[in-house]
């Protein structure tokens, strides 16, 4: 079975979704992901969707289900390159992927994801610094 690419660029894991997700290969690269955080202690998740041109109802939901996935096992989650059509599709299917941060591009997105990892702006694993109010 193929599997999508997770790569690990320093506290972080960047993913590439380049192929129509069809529900086996989201279901895998969900798993694959929640495994990856574990193994790699991993603080943050960027996913660039820059490649697709359509999303399903499933995919966002994925999409959504990966976030808090991710926050569960302490990492934000950005998605980036979201085309219009793509978002579009999401606002008409009533998906408002909630604890989804998102981003233009994969520069931006990294920016992001530091940014939320300065202290004092989140909750560290060793308990310093908290999100202020």
């Amino acid at each position: 079975m193929e599997r999508i690419p997770i790569l690990k660029m320093g506290e972080f894991l960047l993913i590439t979704i380049q192929v129509d997700m069809h529900d086996r290969l989201a279901l895998a690269l969900q798993d694959d992901l929640t495994k990856r955080i574990i193994q790699t202690g991993a603080r943050g998740v960027l996913i660039d969707i820059s490649s697709l041109d359509v999303v399903d109802s499933f995919t966002g939901r994925l999409l959504g289900n990966i976030a808090a996935m991710s926050r569960l096992l302490d990492a934000e989650t950005v998605v980036v390159g979201m085309q219009p059509a793509v978002a579009m599709t999401l606002v008409e299917l009533g998906l408002s992927l909630e604890g989804v941060r998102t981003a233009l591009n994969v520069e931006l997105g990294m920016e992001t994801l530091k940014s939320s990892l300065k202290p004092g702006t989140k909750e560290s694993r060793h308990g310093r610094g908290r999100e202020q109010a």
